[in-house]
Parts: structure tokens; sequence; C-alpha cells
């Protein structure tokens, strides 16, 4: 099962410090590398400019703790990594409760979870603890040791292309530079990691792809910064997949835009997976779609997503764990992106080649179509996400009506929603026409 391979790989993530720099990054592209060998892993020199932004400093922990009056250590960053705030300056200080306390963050509306917090692009320091833990703080001296360092270093992100049948790209971007949080981040990068192996393994495909593993936000501006031009000629369609891992419901936030053919096949897909899911709008970003869709750029990337970030209760703490992320929520989120990939894949502009409606007998296409039309071609995986095709007089009906609207005016998406079916329901009719020459296919792009 797909999902039982993706929560294996995010369980061996899980333990590595991430953060928009460092080793937890390089060494996490390193573990997908392994899937994944032909994968590129980019450097960026501090100081750099992009956009309008600077490339940051590298930042490395070695240890971290607080020590109370009666000598226990609480805070440990190396009991979980989530107790010291992201890109902390080192420190060695002893220092009553009052002035410890101005240092830690807790959430009084979740007691005994843990919060995640940064201060990338400014100098401070800082331990995350729980509500609880917090509460039980004695008066007294409290020795607080981090031992990092904020060094001229590089900013790494992942980069895969893999070349199709034209240059006409589909972009998959996924950030990488989060600690131990299952949904926000660890499943985007998983999730990712299995498609870019699938679609590696998928033959004749029709578009290029290029997958890139960045730190969220600065990632997506360096990215952006050395790509620009080509990414505005060349993407047709892309995605920004992240929290794709509890089982809950599933989630789409639109591209800016929020016309395109990526926003348009994902609300198609998801209406026919769970005609329920939560449709966010533009104003609810919050990922690396903010750069993707930015004015002057305007890339055709959306979201298709689980429970989104920032909407459910467990976002950036420690309860963002494997209790929320299961091995059916990956392979749910895994299936939906490949559903959504496969629909742009697949999209085309059907043409008829007769004049009139065709005469299907003397092409053995009817009346006796139980004998002619091969039920392998029916996709197992559209028949198992909306069964619509109930028989053979069904299927007829479909097929007309394929070639009723096939003008060259209406995409395969647009005939698909038109008749009231999943657009992975038509694959196989489309074949059959093609082979027994009744249409056309035409490119939409």
């Amino acid at each position: 099962m797909i999902g039982d391979k993706i929560l294996s790989l995010a369980k061996e993530l899980w333990p590595l410090n991430r953060s928009i720099t460092g080793e937890g990054v390089r060494n996490s592209l390193n573990i997908i590398k392994r899937i994944l060998p032909d994968l590129l892993i980019h450097q960026v020199p501090t100081g750099t400019e992009v956009l309008d932004w600077v490339v940051p400093k590298e930042w490395k922990v070695t240890e971290a703790w607080i020590k109370c009056p009666d000598g226990r250590k609480i805070c440990d960053f190396s009991k979980n990594n989530l107790h010291l705030v992201g890109y902390s300056t080192p420190v060695h200080l002893k220092l009553e409760k009052s002035e410890l306390l101005k240092h830690l963050h807790s959430l009084p509306n979740m007691p005994d979870a843990i919060p995640y917090i940064t201060s990338y692009y400014k100098e401070n320091w800082g331990f995350c603890i729980s509500e609880n833990d917090k509460k039980s703080l004695v008066d007294g001296i409290y020795e607080v040791v981090i031992k990092s360092d904020l060094f001229d270093g590089v900013l790494n992100y992942g980069e895969l292309l893999l070349k199709g049948e034209n240059k006409q790209e589909i972009f998959l971007s996924t950030y990488i530079c989060h600690p131990s949080m299952a949904n926000d981040v660890l499943s985007g990068i998983c999730v990712t990691t299995y498609l870019a192996e699938w679609l590696i393994n998928k033959k004749n495909r029709k578009f290029s792809y290029r997958i890139v593993f960045i730190p969220e936000t600065i990632g997506s501006i360096v990215y952006l910064s050395k790509n620009l031009e080509y990414m505005k000629k060349n993407i047709k369609a892309g995605f920004n997949i992240t929290c794709v891992g509890d089982d809950r419901n599933y989630s789409f936030l639109p591209s800016r835009n929020g016309n395109t053919i990526s926003d348009n096949v994902a609300r198609h897909v998801l209406k026919y997976i769970k005609n329920d899911y939560v449709s966010f709008n533009w104003s609810d970003r919050g990922s690396d779609e903010r750069q993707y869709c930015a004015p002057h750029i305007d890339l055709p990337i959306a979201s298709i997503m689980r429970s989104k970030y920032g909407y459910y209760e467990e976002y950036h703490t420690s309860h963002d764990n494997f209790n929320l992320v299961t091995a059916n929520g990956l392979e749910g989120g895994f299936e939906v992106n490949r559903l959504a990939i496969e629909a742009i894949e697949n999209n085309c502009i059907p043409l008829v080649k007769v004049v009139g409606e065709p005469q299907m007998g003397k092409r053995n296409l009817f009346p006796e179509i139980n004998n002619l039309v091969n039920k392998d071609l029916i996709s197992s995986k559209g028949r198992r996400q909306y069964d619509n095709i109930k028989d053979e007089s069904f299927y007829y009906h479909l097929m007309m009506n394929v070639l009723s609207y096939s003008d060259g005016l209406h995409s395969l998406l647009e005939i698909a929603e038109t008749c009231n079916v999943p657009i992975w329901n038509l694959y196989s009719i489309i074949k059959i026409l093609e082979d027994n020459n009744l249409i056309e296919l035409k490119d939409n792009f």
C-alpha cells in the first residue's frame, strides 16, 4: 500500500531538525535522493539578493536546555526539537523565573502541547514549553544554555526535472523547512517524493515535470529569482503540496487567478472524491502559493490538501504527529494529487472526424457493446472513486455524448463536467473513439 511507504519515509525524516537552512535540510534531501537519485541539491550563499529578500545566515544547533533550581533539565532540544525557538541565538545565562518567562512560549488553550515558534529574520532566543509545564515552574534561578551558531553558509533546495514529450511543464512544490510536525511539512515532503517516483515510472509523459523541495517562503523566492522568466513561459499548471496526511477531509486553495487549469482540475477531482470538501479563498493563503501567484508572477499554482494549515487544532504544535497523520490519510493525499496530475495529462480537445452522427454499428460499437468494450480500459481507480459506469447502455450513451461535444471547442475536462462524470471515466472512451478513427485529439495548451 502506497500509504505505508509514505508513512515509513515520514517517520524516518521525523527526528531531523529542519529549518530554512542547515544540516536538517541537507540530510532530509539526501534521504529523499535515495528514492529519487536524479534529485539535484542546490546551494545559495548567505547574503545573496533574491527579489526583495536576502538569503539569511545558516543556523546550527548542538545543544539547548533549561536547568531548574532543583537541577532538573526541561525544554531539552535533544528530546524534542520543537522546544527551541527556530534560529535562536547562542546564550548561557542564569536568571530569575520572571526574566525566563519573557522567553517562554506556550499555548493556554492547548495546555499539554508544545508550540512551534521561529524568529528567522530578527535575532532573538527562546524556548517552547507546554502551558502545564510552564505553570509548574517554581521561583528561583534558572540556567539557560543554547549552543547555536549563526554564520555565513548556504541555503539548500532540491530540484528534479522529468522531461516529457514537450517542454510545457507541470510544477510541483513542497516545503522542507519545519522540524517534527507530521501534517505540516512531512506529509507534503513524502507525498511529493512518491508522486515523483510514480511520474518517473509513468510511460509517455505528455508534459515535463519540475519538482522542487524548498524552504518555505525564502526557498520559493530564491527559486523564482533564478527561474522566473522560464517558469512564466513554460509552466502550464502546478500544485503546492502541503498538509496531505490526515484522514479528516479534503480542502482546496485556489491560485490568485482562481480559474487556471490547476484550479479547475482540482475542483473537478475533489467533487468526485469528496464532494463536501472545504473550499478556501485566495485571502486564506499562507504557504508558497503567496510567491508563485504574486503580482508580476501569476503562475497557475493551486493546492489540494487534507486539513489545511492554520485550520486544524494541532497545527504548529507537538500534537501534529502520527496520531493525526496516518497511512490512509497519506494515501488519500497521494491519490487526489495523482488524479489531478493525470487529468491535466489526459485533458485534450477532441474533434469528431465525420459529418453528422457516426454509424456506430458498422464499427462494432453498437448494439453489442458488451462484447466489444474492453472493461480493462475503464479505470479501476475511477470506478472505485465514482462508480457511474453502471452498464454498457450507459457507457454507450456516454460515448455518444462525448462525440456530440467533440466539436474542437471543448476540452475533455469541460465535456466531463457537462456529462456530470469524472474525467477519468472518459479516458477509455476517448481511446476507443480515437482507435476507431472517429475523433482526433488536439493539445489543450
